[in-house]
């Protein structure tokens, strides 16, 4: 068994169109979905006409969820952006996404934990906003009941695999179409890859059980991150073009 684990496209078209074509070229046909895949100044009507019709198993992330919950005179700059692009249809498959899946029997899969769509299951946040892994306790702690060989998640956008002390395995794929960005919860810090290529990971199960392959694709994130630049986010152009946040 062998597929590939996508996260955190953020509406990022052209870096969706790469991975596809290098999990094709992988000769890998199934693929499953992590979520926040629109929300962001770029290609949010773009990556939905290319996504949805793939019929991938998938999970609603947290800005998914902004989409269809909040007013949009009150979203967030990258939800409202989103937005504005998405036609009914579109949302509407937004709205029939569930919060967490299983696939084929052996995976467990949500956007970010089990109980709550914007907690980092795999790091935590300093007082001083110093991101860092999360100690395998509280990491095992959010894992309870899940009764799985492998578990995915994503939202930190931090490629990450953790074995648990009972040999279940938790990836989080790292992020598709955003390679750096700043929030201010649970206070504010930056994570940043330090590079723009897309990401995505291969999980494979094997006689030893499963493993895992983080991949990372190169594709024109210039265009991108002049794409952000025009729509007025400077931060977007930085982290699309360089994966920092100058």
């Amino acid at each position: 068994m062998r597929f590939a684990a996508i996260a955190d496209i953020h509406g990022n078209h052209l870096a969706l169109e790469a991975v596809l074509a290098d999990i094709r070229a992988e000769g890998i046909e199934e693929i499953v979905n992590l979520g926040d895949v629109f929300s962001g100044p770029l290609e949010a009507g773009r990556t939905a006409d290319l996504l949805i019709p793939l019929g991938l198993t998938s999970v609603r992330g947290n800005h998914d969820r902004y989409l269809i919950e909040q007013d949009p005179a009150s979203m967030h700059a990258s939800d409202a952006a989103a937005y504005r692009q998405l036609s009914p249809s579109q949302l509407d498959w937004l709205r029939s996404l569930p919060f967490d899946a299983v696939y084929r029997g052996e995976a467990y899969l949500c956007h970010a934990t089990p109980k709550d769509d914007n907690l980092y299951w795999l790091e935590c946040v300093s007082p001083e906003g110093i991101v860092s892994p999360k100690p395998i306790e509280a990491i095992e702690a959010l894992a309870e009941g899940i009764d799985l060989p492998l578990i995915l998640c994503g939202h930190t956008h931090i490629p990450r695999a953790v074995r648990l002390s009972d040999g279940r395995l938790i990836v989080n794929p790292g992020s598709v179409g955003c390679p750096a960005y700043d929030d201010a919860l649970p206070c504010y810090h930056k994570v940043e890859a330090g590079h723009p290529l897309a990401g995505y990971a291969i999980l494979e199960k094997t006689s030893a059980g499963w493993t895992w392959q983080f991949r990372n694709v190169a594709y024109d994130n210039l265009a991108m991150s002049r794409l952000a630049a025009e729509n007025r986010r400077p931060d977007w152009a930085s982290a699309l073009a360089t994966g920092w946040l100058r």
